[in-house]
């Protein structure tokens, strides 16, 4: 039986399938988009590509951690 994703991560399947492209790329937009604070790309998620605040909050929220660790 495989493990239960938890944190950001749970949400992705759901927005590749409701806004229609790869989480690899929009982890690439996010990072080409030159800002570099959370709430800031949430906004720039949210007014540019229509993301709702969920959606958007946990793509960065992941996307941060793996530059942080990287």
């Amino acid at each position: 039986m495989g493990e239960t994703v938890k944190g950001p991560a749970s949400y992705f399947p759901s927005i590749e399938a409701k806004y229609g492209r790869p989480i690899a790329e929009w982890k690439a937009l996010i990072r080409a988009s030159g800002i570099e604070k959370h709430m800031e790309i949430v906004a720039w998620l949210k007014a540019e590509h229509g993301m709702g605040h969920g959606h958007a909050n946990a793509l960065v929220a992941d996307t941060l951690r793996e530059d942080r660790t990287a």
